[in-house]
């Protein structure tokens, strides 16, 4: 029984990926208006009766997107930060322009971004607290790791990890990204990341 149970929620869990991939899809190239729960279902063969099973709307739909997307870029940044070579400072770097790259591939492959960014951000306002506070603390673990080095003396690792964040928070839009290249917005980020580094280093070290 619990044999049958598992393959029976694994295949929904296929049907949900399928689901999500194809409104992705879809979402990418005719935007998150202009798409319907029967487009998405049609994508896939399968009634909109039979969508409604997995989704009760349109927008748990968007929210399931945002939510990998938000899953994906949390994972790059944690291979990208725990590098065992590199020092608290390198990979703050790190971070900074991994983050920057997976903005930029966003933006590149997915026209329709702003819309999902301006959609989640009204509808579902939990979702981007629950993405800062995630990335807060892949930036915490940095500066945890740079005390414990040595390289940072840093009294309250969690605000010291707040404001960096915020600091950052442009290089995450799209409206700038359009503005440079990725080397050029990439020096300007390392630039941000040093001054304030210059301030979190022990001692005065170089940077």
């Amino acid at each position: 029984m619990n044999a049958v149970n598992t393959s029976q929620k694994n295949i929904e869990l296929d049907i949900s990926s399928q689901i999500v991939e194809a409104a992705h899809n879809r979402f990418r190239h005719y935007g998150y208006g202009k798409t319907t729960m029967a487009e998405i279902a049609a994508d896939i063969g399968m009634s909109a009766a039979n969508l409604y099973r997995y989704f009760k709307n349109k927008q748990d739909i968007i929210a399931e997107c945002a939510n990998r997307s938000m899953c994906e870029r949390l994972d790059r940044l944690r291979v990208a930060i725990r590098k065992p070579e590199l020092s608290a400072i390198e990979r703050l770097k790190a971070y900074v322009l991994t983050d920057l790259v997976i903005s930029q591939e966003m933006a590149e492959n997915d026209e329709k971004i702003n819309e999902l960014v301006n959609n989640i951000t009204l509808q579902r306002p939990d979702m981007v607290y629950s993405k800062i506070e995630a990335e807060n603390a892949v930036i915490e673990e940095i500066l945890s790791y740079g005390n414990e080095t040595g390289e940072f003396a840093i009294d309250d690792i969690s605000n010291t990890a707040n404001t960096i964040h915020m600091s950052l928070v442009i290089f995450n839009v799209p409206t700038f990204m359009s503005l440079y290249s990725l080397e050029e917005f990439g020096e300007k980020a390392v630039s941000v990341i040093e001054l304030i580094v210059s301030g979190l280093a022990k001692h005065n070290q170089a940077i």
